[in-house]
C-alpha cells in the first residue's frame, strides 16, 4: 500500500495541487521498472505514469504542462549494487552476483539531471521522456570494480533471486513504434487518439509485429575497460578509491 500512496495517490495529489496553483511545468520521475513490470514497485510506478498522462489532458498545457522521464538505476544510488561491491572488496568479502549475464543500463547522476533539464526543454504535455544509455552485464561490472581497486576477491555466484529481470526495458515495443528519435533521446507522445475504437478493428500497425523493445541487452554494450572510464568519472568511486588507498 506504501507504493500505491506514494507513486499513485500521492502523484495525483501532487499534480491536483500544481495545478491549481498555476505551476507551469511538473516532470514526474518514472523508472525503467515501468515497463514491463513485474514488482509493487514498478506496477505503482507504471500506474504513476498512467496517472500523469491522464492528468496531462485535463489542463491547458499553456497553463500547466505535465510530463515525464523515464530512466534506469542511477550508478552508486542508495541500494545500487556498486556501493555492495565496494564494501565486499574493503571488508575482504566475495563479490555476490547473481547471474554474470544479467545486464543493467549504467547511468551517472549528472545524466539523470540531464534528462530532466532536456524534459523542462522539449517535452510536451502527457511525453515520457527517455535517455539512451549503455549497459553492461553485471559480470563485468563487478569485474571492472575490482580493477579499479586493484583487489583479488573471489566473484560468487549466487543465482537470479525472485523478482529480478535479466535486463531492464526503457521503451517497451509498443511505446519504440510511436517513438521519436531526438538523437540521445526518445520521446513517447501521449495517446491522443478519440474514443472511437471502431476503427482501430480495421487499422492496424504492421510495424508492432517487427518492433523489439529497447532494452539493456540491446543497447550499445561496454567492455570492462568502457565500464571502468564511466564509474571513475563518479564523485562517490573517487572518494573510496582514495580511501582505499590511504587505509591499505
Amino acid at each position: 500500500m506504501e507504493a500505491v500512496k506514494t507513486n499513485v495517490l500521492g502523484t495525483d495529489n501532487v499534480l491536483t495541487g500544481a495545478i491549481e496553483m498555476g505551476v507551469k511545468k511538473v516532470i514526474c520521475l518514472s523508472t525503467d521498472k515501468a515497463a514491463y513490470p513485474i514488482n509493487a514497485m514498478g506496477i505503482s510506478k507504471a500506474m504513476m505514469e498512467k496517472v500523469f498522462i491522464a492528468k496531462s489532458k485535463t489542463v491547458d498545457p499553456k497553463r500547466t504542462l505535465i510530463c515525464g522521464t523515464r530512466y534506469g538505476n542511477v550508478m552508486a544510488s542508495r541500494g545500487s549494487v556498486i556501493p555492495l561491491f565496494v564494501e565486499q572488496i574493503k571488508s575482504g568479502q566475495p563479490l555476490t552476483v547473481t547471474d554474470p549475464n544479467m545486464t543493467r543500463f549504467l547511468m551517472s547522476l549528472e545524466e539523470a539531471v540531464e534528462l530532466v533539464v532536456y524534459a523542462f526543454q522539449n517535452a510536451e504535455t502527457g511525453d515520457i521522456m527517455v535517455k539512451k544509455a549503455p549497459a553492461s552485464t553485471i559480470g563485468d561490472l563487478a569485474q571492472a570494480v575490482k580493477e579499479i581497486f586493484n583487489a583479488d576477491n573471489e566473484i560468487k555466484i549466487i543465482g537470479t533471486r525472485h523478482g529480478e529481470k535479466l535486463y531492464e526495458t526503457l521503451l517497451t515495443k509498443e511505446e519504440h513504434v510511436v517513438a521519436l528519435d531526438m538523437g540521445s533521446f526518445f520521446r513517447v507522445p501521449a495517446d491522443k487518439r478519440d474514443l472511437n475504437y471502431d476503427k482501430y478493428f480495421v487499422e492496424g500497425n504492421r510495424r508492432l509485429q517487427e518492433a523489439e523493445d529497447y532494452n539493456s541487452h540491446n543497447t550499445e554494450r561496454l567492455n570492462i575497460e568502457e565500464i571502468k572510464e564511466k564509474l571513475l568519472k563518479l564523485d562517490y568511486i573517487q572518494k573510496e578509491l582514495k580511501n582505499w588507498e590511504e587505509n591499505k
